[in-house]
C-alpha cells in the first residue's frame, strides 16, 4: 500500500489512474472469499493515513482531481440501470460483448471503473467490507489537513464534481416522466392522469429545486426549496409501478412492460441515492455517508455484472415466470379434489382421458405401419398426440400426468403467503399435500383401469373383424421390451416425458398470461371477417373461451408436438432419445398381451406392469420436480422447512394412511372453482 501511496502523493495533481488502481490491487485479498483479510486490508490503509496526514491529503486531493477531470453524468444515470433499447436488444448486446468487450474511453469516469476494478469479482470483497471501517477509511482522507496549495487546486474539483452530480439528477427525473407516460403503462394503470401523473409532478417539482440549488451556489445566502417535496412524489411513483405490478398479475404481463417497470424501478432508486448525497437536509451525515458507500458499492458491483446474461434473465423473467406460474396455480385448484364428490369427479374424468388415448394408442400403431419417412411420420404421430390431448381438454377429461405442473403451483402460492416461511402453518401444507396427492391417485387410477381395457377391446375387435391380430408377435415383444425397467430405458424415456410435461405447463401458463394481457376476447369480437362467419354472438363466446382457454389447447398442442417428434430426432441424431407416457405404455401393454394371447410368463407380465408404472412415477416426480422449481424461484421463495414438512408427512401416513388415496366422508367442498373437477377444461 505504501508504494501506492507514495506514487500517488509524489503527483496528487495528476490524471493518471495507475496510482489509485495501485491502491485497489494492495487492498484486494488473495481470495475473493476472504472477507476478514480485506476488512484487514482497509483498516491497515486507515491506520497508515492517520500516521501520514500528508498522504491522506494527497490522496483526497488526487480522487477530487480525477473526479473532475472525468465525465461523471454517464456513471450515475447509466451503470447499473438497463439501456433504453429494450430486453432483446439489451440481451444480444451483453452476448457481444461478452466474446468482443467495447474499447474504454479513460475520459469517462464510467470506463475508469474497468482499470481500478477489473475483476468480476471486486464487488464481493469490497461488499464483504463493514460500513465502520470505510466510514473510518473515510474519515481518514476527508479529515486530514490540506495543504494550501493543494487546497488551491481542489476548490474547482469539487465544484465540477457537485455540478456533474446535479446534471446527472436532472437526466434521471427527466428519462421517469418519459418512461411513466409509456402508453403500456398508462394502459394497465389508467388512473393516472396526465396532469396528475406523479412521474411529471416529480420532474416539475425537482426542476424547481435545482433552480433554486444553483443560486445557491452562485450565492450562499440564496434560500433552497425543500427536496422532501420531490421525495415524496417518487414515493408516489413507486406506489404506482406496485399497482402496476399487481395488476400486472390479474391481466398478464409482457417482457418488454416487465422491462420497462424494472427500468424505471432502477431510476427511482438512483435518484433518491443521488438527491441524498446532494441535499444534506434530507439526512444526517452519518446516513448520507451510508448512501454514498452504498451507491459507490452498488456502481462497481454493475461494473463487474454489466456484460452478465444471467443477471438480465433473472431480472426480467421472475415477474413473467411468476405470471405463467400464477396462471398454472389457479388451474391447479381445479386438479385438487376436496371431498368424495369430487374424487369420484376426477375419476370420471381421468376415465373419459383414458377412452380417448386407447383409441390415441391404436392410431399411432397404423400410423407406423405406413413406413413414411421420418419427417412425415414426426408430424402424423405428432398430430395424432395434439388433437387427441386437445379433444381430451374440451371435453374437459383429465390427463393424469398433466396435473403436477399445476399442483406444484399451487403448493409454491400456498408456501409464497407464509412469506419467509417462519410463519408457515405445515399442517395445512400437509393436509394440501395429501389431497393433492390422493387426486393424482385417483387420476391415474381412472386413465389406467379405461385405458387398458378400451385398448384390449378395440384390438380384440380388429382381431374378430379382419382375422389379424392388430401387432404382429415381432411388435408386441417390442412393445413388451419397451416397458422393461430394468432391461430397457423406459425409465429414461419416462423422464424425458416428464420434461415435455413440465414444459407444457409453462407453454399452458405462457398462453393463458398472453391471452389476458392482449385481451383476446376484445380482439377475437372486433376480427370482422370471424364475425361473418360466425356471427357477434358467436365471437363472443369463442373470444371468451379463448381467453379463458387458449393456455389449456396451446399446452396440449405443443405437448403433442413434443410427443410426437422425439423419437424422430432422436433417430436422425442416432442418439436413443424417446419418449414413454404412463396411460399410452397401459395402452400398449393390452395390445401386445391380447396379440400374444396372454402366452408370456408371469415374470414378463408383471415386469411389463411394473414397468408402466415406474414410467408413471417417473413422468409424475420429474414434471412435479421441475414445476415446483420454478414456481419456487419465480416467487422469490426460499423454503427451508423440508426436513419439517417431511417429518409431519410421515406421521400422518403411519396415522391415517387411508386419507392419501381416499378422501374422508365429512369433507365438504370448500370453494366453487374445485366443485367440479371435470369442467375446468384441463387435458
Amino acid at each position: 500500500m505504501l508504494p501506492a501511496l507514495e506514487q500517488i502523493a509524489s503527483a496528487p495533481l495528476s490524471t493518471d489512474l495507475s496510482g489509485i488502481a495501485g491502491l485497489a490491487a494492495a487492498l484486494r485479498p488473495p481470495r475473493k472469499g476472504d472477507p476478514e483479510a480485506a476488512t484487514g486490508n482497509v483498516r491497515t490503509l486507515t491506520r497508515l493515513l492517520r500516521d501520514n496526514p500528508h498522504h491522506a491529503a494527497a490522496l483526497r486531493s488526487h480522487l477530487m482531481h480525477l473526479l473532475s477531470t472525468r465525465r461523471q453524468v454517464s456513471l450515475y444515470t447509466d451503470t447499473g440501470i438497463l439501456s433504453n433499447d429494450g430486453f432483446f436488444h439489451e440481451l444480444r448486446r451483453r452476448i457481444a460483448y461478452r466474446v468482443l468487450p467495447p474499447a474504454l474511453d479513460e475520459r469517462n469516469l464510467q470506463d475508469c471503473l474497468e482499470l481500478v476494478f477489473p475483476h468480476e469479482s471486486d464487488h464481493l470483497w469490497l461488499q464483504a467490507v463493514p460500513f465502520e471501517a470505510w466510514d473510518a477509511l473515510w474519515q481518514a482522507i476527508a479529515g486530514a489537513p490540506q495543504e494550501q496549495a493543494l487546497n488551491r487546486a481542489a476548490a474547482p474539483d469539487q465544484g465540477k464534481t457537485l455540478t456533474e452530480l446535479l446534471q446527472a439528477i436532472q437526466v434521471l427525473s427527466y428519462r421517469i416522466s418519459a418512461i411513466g407516460m409509456e402508453p403500456e403503462l398508462i394502459r394497465i394503470y389508467s388512473d393516472v392522469k396526465a396532469f396528475e401523473s406523479p412521474f411529471l409532478m416529480q420532474n416539475v417539482e425537482l426542476h424547481g429545486w435545482l433552480e433554486s440549488y444553483r443560486r445557491r451556489l452562485q450565492d450562499e445566502s440564496a434560500p433552497v426549496e425543500d427536496a422532501r417535496h420531490v421525495m415524496v412524489l417518487l414515493d408516489q411513483c413507486q406506489e404506482v409501478v406496485d399497482k402496476i405490478r399487481k395488476h400486472a398479475l390479474r391481466i398478464g404481463t409482457s417482457v418488454s412492460l416487465t422491462y420497462r417497470l424494472l427500468r424505471l424501478e432502477q431510476n427511482l432508486t438512483r435518484l433518491r441515492q443521488l438527491l441524498a448525497l446532494a441535499e444534506p437536509a434530507i439526512t444526517d451525515a452519518q446516513e448520507q455517508r451510508r448512501t454514498g458507500l452504498a451507491l459507490a458499492m452498488e456502481l462497481v458491483e454493475a461494473h463487474n455484472r454489466k456484460y452478465t446474461v444471467r443477471g438480465l434473465l433473472a431480472g426480467n423473467i421472475n415477474l413473467l415466470a411468476r405470471n405463467i406460474t400464477e396462471n398454472a396455480s389457479r388451474t391447479g385448484e381445479h386438479y385438487i379434489a376436496e371431498n368424495r364428490r369430487e374424487f369420484g369427479a376426477m375419476y370420471r374424468s381421468a376415465a373419459g382421458a383414458g377412452l380417448i388415448i386407447g383409441f390415441m394408442a391404436l392410431i399411432k400403431i397404423l400410423f407406423s405401419y405406413l413406413h413414411a419417412a421420418p419427417l412425415v411420420e414426426a408430424f402424423l404421430f405428432s398430430m395424432n398426440y395434439s388433437l387427441g390431448f386437445m379433444l381430451i381438454h374440451v371435453l374437459h377429461f383429465t390427463v393424469a400426468t398433466k396435473q403436477p405442473a399445476m399442483t406444484a403451483s399451487r403448493i409454491a402460492a400456498d408456501l409464497h403467503r407464509s412469506g419467509d416461511g417462519r410463519n408457515l402453518d405445515i399442517d395445512s401444507l400437509v393436509d394440501v399435500i395429501v389431497k393433492v396427492f390422493r387426486t393424482q391417485f385417483v387420476a391415474v387410477l381412472g386413465n389406467l383401469t379405461i385405458a387398458f381395457p378400451m385398448a384390449y377391446l378395440l384390438v380384440t375387435l380388429w382381431f374378430h373383424l379382419s382375422g389379424n391380430h392388430f401387432v404382429d408377435a415381432d411388435k408386441a415383444a417390442h412393445l413388451l421390451h419397451d416397458l422393461d425397467p430394468v432391461g430397457s430405458l423406459a425409465l429414461f424415456h419416462a423422464a424425458i416425458a416428464g420434461v415435455c410435461l413440465f414444459l407444457a405447463g409453462l407453454i399452458s401458463g405462457y398462453y393463458d398470461n398472453k391471452a389476458l394481457y392482449t385481451r383476446m376476447s376484445q380482439r377475437v369480437v372486433r376480427a370482422r371477417w370471424l364475425t361473418a362467419v360466425i356471427g357477434k354472438r358467436g365471437a363472443q363466446k369463442l373470444g371468451g373461451y379463448l381467453e379463458t382457454g387458449l393456455g389449456g389447447l396451446m399446452g396440449n398442442f405443443y405437448f403433442g408436438i413434443m410427443l410426437g417428434t422425439i423419437g424422430t430426432v432422436g433417430f436422425m441424431l442416432g442418439l436413443p432419445i424417446d419418449i414413454r407416457h404412463i396411460t399410452f405404455s397401459a395402452a400398449n401393454l393390452a395390445i401386445a398381451m391380447e396379440a400374444l394371447q396372454w402366452n408370456v410368463g408371469l415374470h414378463t407380465f408383471v415386469l411389463s406392469a411394473v414397468g408402466v408404472l415406474a414410467v408413471g412415477a417417473v413422468n409424475l416426480w420429474v414434471s412435479f420436480a421441475l414445476a415446483l422449481f420454478v414456481a419456487l424461484r419465480s416467487r422469490q421463495v426460499r423454503f427451508r422447512q423440508g426436513g419439517k414438512l417431511l417429518k409431519a408427512l410421515l406421521a400422518r401416513l403411519a396415522k391415517k394412511p387411508g386419507e392419501f388415496f381416499w378422501p374422508p366422508r365429512d369433507l365438504p367442498a370448500t370453494s366453487p372453482q374445485a366443485e367440479d373437477p371435470s369442467g375446468s377444461g384441463r387435458g
